[in-house]
């Protein structure tokens, strides 16, 4: 299981506002900043989200790559992929895949994809076999 991942982004102002739209119907509202002069020479202010008492994505401001990362965020129905996609596309996400089933993976592996406004491919996605309890 991953810890959490670090994203370079160009415009560390229009990503926050972009990830706090997008990832707030998925559940994940916490945000803290942290000012890399408290870390070691050279660290990185840090801008994070979370949940659940865990800080787990991470945006700095650097050099993008878009087409270099995916990310997928867990969604807790199909509702939730619906609307993580709508509030990306509100702020200025591309389509890349409308929500929908992925039959080709799962015929319970719903999903939307699309590409942030620096290009990463994100997915917010529902597996209805990870909520059985």
């Amino acid at each position: 299981m991953l810890d959490h991942i670090f994203l370079s982004v160009s415009n560390i102002e229009r990503s926050i506002r972009f990830y706090e739209a997008a990832l707030t119907p998925l559940g994940i509202t916490a945000r803290l900043d942290y000012d890399g002069k408290d870390g070691p020479p050279g660290h990185p202010d840090l801008k994070g989200f979370g949940a659940n008492g865990r800080m787990f994505f991470w945006l700095r401001e650097g050099v993008v790559e878009g087409r270099a990362v995916h990310v997928g965020f867990v969604a807790s129905s199909q509702a939730e992929v619906d609307a993580a996609y709508t509030a990306a596309l509100h702020q200025g996400a591309v389509d890349n895949g409308p929500p929908g089933a992925r039959l080709h993976y799962d015929p319970d592996y719903y999903a939307a994809n699309v590409l942030d406004p620096d290009g990463y491919s994100l997915e917010f996605v529902y597996k209805k076999w990870q909520h059985v309890q």
